[in-house]
């Protein structure tokens, strides 16, 4: 790319879409890539606020990105949901990992599968409007839970 090509790049925020149809990718590889976009939508949030210390960035960040925190934000999420997205989160929950969680148990790992899974078919889909309104919701939640 030149240096002043400012068009606004097709297929979300890098030039490199997705090797296969998104429905046809597996819902552990969508998990893969919503979890990076989840932490740097968090890492974003964070930075806006006016504590910029970097211990405190980090200690934040790790309680709004763990497995048990996003667990509790897909339950939070579910009655927002459309059919479609659910559709979504089942195939998360659902996929093997083939690995063990370290600090959660294994149904709080489960629903922090499926709630990355989400987050990455609706980054893959273009539905960047749904996806930013989602995660704000997920971020004001853990933020500020309701008493």
């Amino acid at each position: 790319m030149s240096g002043g090509d400012n068009k606004e790049l097709e297929g979300g925020w890098f030039p490199f879409p997705p090797s296969r149809p998104v429905r046809l990718i597996p819902p552990i590889v969508l998990a893969y890539i919503g979890d990076a976009i989840y932490e740097v939508a968090v890492r974003q949030y964070l930075i806006s606020l006016p504590n910029l210390r970097p211990h405190h960035l980090h200690r934040t960040a790790t309680n709004l990105v763990s497995a048990k925190a996003q667990s509790r934000i897909l339950s939070f999420l579910d009655p927002m949901l459309t059919e479609e997205e659910r559709d979504i989160v089942r195939q998360g929950r659902n996929a093997k990992s083939g690995s063990l969680p370290k600090n959660a148990d294994v149904l709080e790992y489960r629903h922090a599968t499926a709630f990355e899974c989400l987050i990455g078919y609706l980054y893959y889909v273009e539905h960047h409007d749904r996806l930013r309104e989602l995660i704000g919701q997920a971020i004001e939640y853990m933020v500020n839970p309701a008493e």
